[in-house]
């Protein structure tokens, strides 16, 4: 592994203060500016239905960081399509807004732990509901905000009969157009081609749109520690091109999670400089092995502050740690593989 875990991990563990997240904090999204790391971090607290919301912490120095509330920074709209949970923010800046793509579901997914792989709880809306309703099923929403405290809800921007997540939007426009990151995890097979669900890459006019037919960036390896992919975290850029890292699950997403990197040309992110072979950070510890998802470290955000790169990751679905590396380290280890 390249990246190193920080000594004093998890760095946000569940609050028993705050019945919101006494059960659950993970999957971060974190944005540095200005030398201030701002955390928004996946909360649940311990009931039922398992309401997912995101709270705000923050941290002068990237590894000790405070809760800015006692309340939660975003949760699920009252009446929306995201009324069952938020969860997995990514966090990019455009103009003087920070935009934060986020997965969320109709109504709660409820203790998924305690269900079959890739199941959540469902409700009987009858028999000419769409399929997003009855199946209770995953989709990307964009919200913007100046300060995480007060937000504008843009809404959907995946298509709704589909489970899409790991939604991540590139921080600049590429050729004048944005460009993102996702993982439609009904791709598969004909016509697709995937065996399993893979990182597709679109391009857009405007950030609610995404029509452009998407390309089919990488997919997995079989037999190995990536059968199943995803985009992890919002696309950094270095000299040597847009620095990306992606999760990766063995035996077809019912596995372990570890982490890998690859570099993509910046012109045209489509092109592919080089991959990582081995994973870059991947489940050691307790806090990484025994939670929700046993044997999982998920990033969800990443920074450069001057030449050290900054991973923020969940483990197993129940704390929050971070990791470090120096960023050349890294991409020489990717343009070798």
């Amino acid at each position: 592994m390249i990246l190193k875990k920080y000594e004093n991990n998890p760095i946000l563990s569940p609050n028993p203060l705050n019945d919101w997240e006494n059960l659950v904090v993970c999957n971060p999204g974190v944005w540095y500016e200005n030398g201030t790391f701002y955390m928004l971090y996946r909360a649940a607290g311990d009931d039922e239905k398992h309401v997912i919301r995101f709270g705000l912490a923050i941290s002068e120095d990237g590894f000790n960081f405070t809760r800015e509330s006692d309340t939660p920074a975003f949760g699920p709209s009252e009446e929306g399509p995201d009324s069952g949970c938020v969860e997995d923010a990514r966090i990019v800046k455009f103009d003087d807004y920070y935009y934060v793509t986020y997965a969320f579901r109709p109504t709660s997914p409820g203790r998924y732990w305690n269900f079959k792989h890739d199941e959540v709880l469902t409700w009987d809306f009858g028999s000419n509901a769409p399929a997003f309703l009855k199946n209770n099923m995953a989709n990307t929403a964009l919200a913007m905000t100046k300060d995480f405290k007060v937000w504008i809800r843009l809404g959907r921007i995946t298509q709704s009969n589909i489970d899409d997540r790991d939604v991540i939007i590139f921080p600049e426009k590429v050729n004048g157009k944005f460009a993102m990151l996702h993982r439609p995890k009904e791709w598969v097979g004909e016509p697709w081609g995937p065996p399993f669900p893979a990182i597709w890459l679109c391009y857009s006019d405007d950030l609610l749109t995404w029509n452009e037919p998407s390309h089919l960036l990488m997919q997995g390896i079989g037999g190995g520690w990536e059968e199943k992919i995803g985009g992890s975290t919002p696309p950094l850029k270095t000299e040597e091109g847009w620095l990306v890292l992606y999760h990766g699950v063995e035996n077809g997403g019912t596995g372990y999670y570890r982490v890998g990197a690859v570099l993509l040309d910046l012109d045209d992110p489509t092109k592919i400089i080089g991959r990582t072979k081995n994973p870059i950070l991947e489940p050691e510890f307790d806090y990484e092995i025994n939670g929700f998802y046993k044997g999982c470290v998920f990033p969800t955000g990443n920074v450069i502050v001057g030449d050290t790169l900054f991973v923020y990751y969940g483990g197993a679905d129940k704390y929050v740690g971070v990791a470090t590396c120096p960023l050349n380290e890294l991409l020489d280890q990717i343009k070798k593989s």
